[in-house]
C-alpha cells in the first residue's frame, strides 16, 4: 500500500498559498495551508505529512520556530523554508537549524518542483527502514559518530563544508553523503579545484556556447549541468581562484549558471559539498578566500578524524584494502604477520588511510612469502624508532625526535593538537568504562560536570 503525499503549506500571503497549492496538486501531492506558526504546529501535531513549505515572516512568529519545531518532534520531516530574494543569512541560519532546503520568492517553479521531489524522496527513504550502507571502514566509536553525522546530514540538501587531513577519506564521506540521501541515483561529480589550470575553470564548471572561444567548436555542458540532480563536491576548494570564488558563490546562492558565451542562466539541481585539508578560516583571514563564500558553503562542518585518532580501526581497515588490492591477483595472496600488524597499529601515519594503502600496496608487491612481514613494510625509520623508543626517551630534551613533538607539528595550533589529546583520553577512558559517564569522571579524578563540559565542548556528546 501506497502512502498518500501530503504537505503542510504555511504562509501569510493567499497568493503564495494558491500558487503552492495548484503546483502541488499537479504532482497529485494533497495540501494543507494555513497562515501562521499556531495553526502549523496544531496541525503538525494532529496529522503526519510528507513535507513542510514555510515562509519565515508569518504573523505571530517565524519560519525558524516550525523548523525548530519539527527537528523536536518530527525530525525526519522535511521542512524547506521560503525566503525573500536575496536574503541568504536567513536561508542559512534555517539550515543551521535543520530546514531541509530553501526556496527565494519570486517562487520558481521548476526548482520548486525539483526541491518537493527531492524531499519526498526523502522521505521514502525513511520510511523503507533499511539500515544506511556506509562506504567508510572501521567500527571505533569515533567511526560510528562519523557515520551517525553521515547519516543525519544525507536527509537534508545543507551544503557541507568537510574537513580533515590529506589522504583521511574526505570525498569517501562525501560519496557517503550522496549515496544515503535522496540524490543516490543521479550522478556523484568530484572535481579537484587545484587540478583544473585557471583558464579552464569557468568553462569546465559552467559549461560553453559554441564559438564562445577560440576552440569552442561545440555546446558544452558544465559539471553543474553533469551534475543535474545529484551531488557535485569541490575537492580541495581553498585552491579556487578569487574571480572564480565570486562566480561559484553566485551558482549556489543563485541555483543557476551562465556557460561561458552564452546569454541567458540555466537552473541547476544540484548538492553542493566542499573539502579541503587547509584551515579555511586562516586563508579567509589571509585574504586567500572569500569570507562571504566560506559563509554559504560552511552551513554544516564536519571534521573527518585522522586515522591516529582510530587506530583501533587499523586491523579491519588494513584487512579490506589487502582485499582491495589482491582482487584479480592469481595464486595465494600474502596476509599481514602479527609483527607486521603491530608495527602498523603503531606507525602515526601523517598521510592516514591513503599512506596505509600504498604501504599495503608496495608491501603485497614485493612481498615474496606467504606472510608481509615488517621489513616488507619499509615504514620508515625515524618514525620505527620513536615507536620503540620508551617514554624516557620520549621526555628528553631532544625534542625534534620526539613523538609528541612531530604530532603537534601536524596541527595548526597547540591548542588544536591539546583538544585532540584531551578527546583520545576521554575516548579511551569512556570505552574502559563502558560508556557510564560517572564512572569515566571517576576515573579521570574530574566532576561529572566538568566531564560533560568536556565531552559537550570537544562534540563528544551522544545525541
Amino acid at each position: 500500500m501506497t502512502h498518500a503525499k501530503t504537505a503542510l503549506i504555511v504562509d501569510d500571503e493567499p497568493d503564495i498559498r494558491e500558487l503552492l497549492e495548484i503546483t502541488l496538486g499537479r504532482m497529485h501531492i494533497e495540501t494543507f495551508s494555513v497562515e501562521c506558526v499556531s495553526q502549523a504546529k496544531r496541525l503538525l501535531s494532529e496529522r503526519e505529512f510528507s513535507i513542510c513549505l514555510t515562509d519565515m515572516r508569518l504573523p505571530d512568529g517565524n519560519g525558524l520556530e516550525i523548523v525548530e519545531h519539527i527537528q523536536q518532534h518530527q525530525p525526519k520531516l522535511p521542512c524547506a523554508v521560503i525566503t525573500a530574494h536575496g536574503n541568504i543569512d536567513i536561508a542559512i541560519e534555517s539550515m543551521k537549524a535543520g530546514a531541509f532546503d530553501f526556496i527565494s520568492k519570486p517562487v520558481d517553479l521548476a526548482t520548486l518542483r525539483n526541491l518537493v521531489n527531492t524531499a519526498i524522496q526523502t522521505n521514502q527513504l525513511e520510511q523503507k527502514n533499511t539500515p544506511p550502507s556506509s562506504l567508510l571502514t572501521g567500527e571505533s566509536h569515533t567511526m560510528l559518530q562519523l557515520n551517525s553525522r553521515i547519516e543525519k546530514l544525507a536527509r537534508s540538501q545543507a551544503p557541507v563544508y568537510i574537513s580533515g587531513e590529506s589522504g583521511a577519506g574526505k570525498e569517501l564521506v562525501a560519496r557517503s553523503i550522496h549515496q544515503q540521501g535522496p540524490r543516490h541515483n543521479a550522478p556523484f561529480v568530484a572535481v579537484n579545484c587545484g587540478a583544473i589550470p585557471k583558464e579552464l575553470l569557468e568553462s569546465e564548471l559552467f559549461g560553453h556556447a559554441k564559438g564562445s572561444f577560440t576552440g569552442a567548436h561545440q555546446d558544452k555542458l558544465g559539471l553543474f549541468q553533469t551534475a543535474k540532480g545529484g551531488t557535485l563536491f569541490f575537492d580541495e576548494v581553498a585552491d579556487l581562484p578569487l574571480d572564480m570564488q565570486v562566480k561559484l558563490l553566485r551558482a549556489i546562492q543563485e541555483k543557476s549558471v551562465r556557460p561561458v558565451g552564452a546569454s541567458e542562466e540555466i537552473k541547476t539541481n544540484v548538492r553542493v559539498l566542499c573539502a579541503t585539508h587547509k584551515n579555511l578560516q586562516e586563508e579567509v583571514a589571509q585574504g586567500n578566500f572569500r569570507q562571504d563564500l566560506f559563509y554559504r558553503i560552511n552551513v554544516i562542518q564536519l571534521k573527518v578524524p585522522s586515522l591516529r585518532q582510530r587506530t583501533e580501526d587499523i586491523p579491519q581497515l588494513a584487512e579490506h584494502l589487502l582485499n582491495k588490492i589482491s582482487q584479480g591477483s592469481i595464486g595465494p595472496q600474502p596476509k599481514l604477520a602479527k609483527s607486521a600488524m603491530t608495527a602498523l597499529c603503531q606507525y602515526p601515519f601523517p598521510g592516514n588511510v591513503r599512506e596505509l594503502e600504498n604501504i599495503l600496496e608496495r608491501a603485497y608487491t614485493l612481498c615474496e612469502e606467504t606472510e608481509i612481514e615488517v621489513a616488507d613494510l619499509q615504514l620508515p625509520e625515524n618514525i620505527q624508532n620513536i615507536n620503540k623508543t620508551d617514554t624516557q626517551t620520549l621526555s628528553s630534551t631532544n625534542t625534534e625526535n620526539s613523538y609528541y613533538y612531530l604530532r603537534c607539528k601536524e596541527f595548526d595550533s597547540l591548542v588544536e593538537y591539546l583538544e585532540e589529546v584531551e578527546k583520545e583520553i576521554l575516548c579511551k577512558t569512556l570505552e574502559q568504562c563502558r560508556w557510564n559517564k560517572t564512572q569515566t569522571a571517576k576515573c579521570l579524578g574530574i566532576s561529572f560536570r566538568s566531564l560533560r563540559y568536556r565531552l559537550q565542548k570537544l562534540g563528544l556528546d551522544q545525541e
